[in-house]
C-alpha cells in the first residue's frame, strides 16, 4: 500500500523557514504536483523585518496554489490582482507564459502572530503551458466544498474527489484535500487516481501499520482505498492527479522544454516580464548561471 515515504527537508528563507518536500531525488512529482513547501509554522513579534517578504518574482509553465492553515499574507501580481489570503482560502495562479508576483506579510507585520500554510506548484499539461496568465481566489463552502462530522472535517481545496468538485480552475485531473481528524478516527481515500500522496501536518497517523509523523509525506501504490487513522489530532493534506509527463525545473520556472526554460530566464534578466503593477519597486534577480570549469587541456 505505501510505495514512498518522503521526509520534508527545512530551509530558512531569510528568517522564515519553508519544509520543502518535492520535488526530491527520489520522487519529482505526484500527479501534476511538482514542488510542495511547508511555510512555517512560524511565530511573528509585530515590526518583523521585510526581509521575510518574498519580493516580485516571475513564473512560466505552472498554477501556485497557496493555502493557509494560520496568519494571512497579500498577493500581488502583473495581471493586477491584489488580495489578501487567509486561512481556509485558496490563492490560485496560473503563469502560462508568464507571470510575476510577491507575496507580502504585511497584515503579520502590523499585528503578530502565527504562520502557517502550503505552498504547491503544479505543472500543466503540454497543451497550456503557454495559456494565458490568470489569476483566482476561492473561499467558501460553494467554492471549496466542505464537510464535518463523526470526528473529521474535510475542505477539497482543489481539483475533484469523494463525490465533489472545488471550483478552482485546474487543468488536468486533480484532488487537494485538507483533513482535520480527531483521535482515534479512522478515514478512507479513495482509488480514484493513479498517484496519491497524504502529507501530515499536524499530529501522527497510521497507515498500512507504520507510524507517519509530522513533516512525512507518504506516497501510496495504486489500486485500493487507504484507510488513515489518526493516532493523535491530526492534520492531513491529500494531493494527487494524473500524471502530466516529465518536467524541467529551474528556479521558478517549469516546463517540458529545457529551451523555453532558458528563454525565460533571458526575458527575466532582461526586465521583458512585466513587474506587478502594485509592487514593481523592487524584484529577485536571477543568480548567475555556473561558471562552466576550466578546460585543464587549454
Amino acid at each position: 500500500m505505501i510505495a514512498l515515504i518522503l521526509d520534508q527537508h527545512r530551509r530558512d528563507l531569510g528568517g522564515f523557514e519553508v519544509g520543502r518536500v518535492l520535488p526530491q531525488a527520489v520522487r519529482r512529482m505526484v500527479g501534476p504536483f511538482i514542488f510542495f513547501d511547508r511555510m512555517g509554522p512560524a511565530d511573528f513579534q509585530p515590526g518583523f523585518p521585510r526581509s521575510v517578504d518574498v519580493r516580485p518574482h516571475p513564473h512560466i509553465g505552472l498554477s501556485t496554489l497557496s493555502y493557509l492553515f494560520d496568519g494571512e499574507m497579500t498577493h500581488r501580481d502583473s495581471v493586477g490582482s491584489e488580495i489578501v489570503i487567509r486561512p481556509g482560502e485558496v490563492n490560485w495562479m496560473t503563469a502560462g507564459s508568464g507571470i510575476t508576483h510577491s507575496e507580502r506579510f504585511e497584515g503579520l507585520r502590523e499585528h503578530g502572530g502565527r504562520m502557517d500554510g502550503v505552498q504547491t506548484w503544479l505543472a500543466l499539461p503540454n497543451a497550456a503551458e503557454e495559456t494565458t496568465p490568470a489569476f483566482s481566489h476561492h473561499a467558501g463552502p460553494d467554492d471549496l466544498p466542505f464537510y464535518e462530522g463523526e470526528g473529521m472535517s474535510a475542505r477539497l481545496v482543489a481539483g475533484s474527489a469523494f463525490g465533489a468538485r472545488a471550483s478552482v480552475p485546474v487543468f488536468s485531473p486533480l484532488f487537494y484535500v485538507h483533513w482535520e481528524l480527531a483521535a482515534g478516527v479512522t478515514a478512507g481515500l479513495p482509488a480514484e487516481y493513479p498517484e496519491r500522496a497524504a502529507y501530515v501536518a499536524r499530529g501522527s497517523v497510521e497507515i498500512d501499520g507504520r507510524t507517519i509523523n509530522e513533516g512525512q509525506m507518504v506516497l501510496f501504490a495504486p489500486g485500493q482505498t487507504v484507510p488513515v487513522k489518526a493516532l493523535t489530532a491530526a492534520s492531513v493534506i491529500l494531493i494527487g492527479g494524473e500524471p502530466v509527463g516529465e518536467r524541467f525545473i529551474e528556479w521558478n520556472f517549469v516546463s517540458s522544454s529545457k529551451d523555453r526554460i532558458e528563454q525565460a530566464k533571458a526575458d527575466w534578466r532582461a526586465g521583458r516580464m512585466k513587474l506587478p503593477d502594485l509592487d514593481d519597486g523592487e524584484f529577485i534577480p536571477l543568480a548567475p548561471d555556473p561558471t562552466p570549469p576550466a578546460n585543464p587541456m587549454s
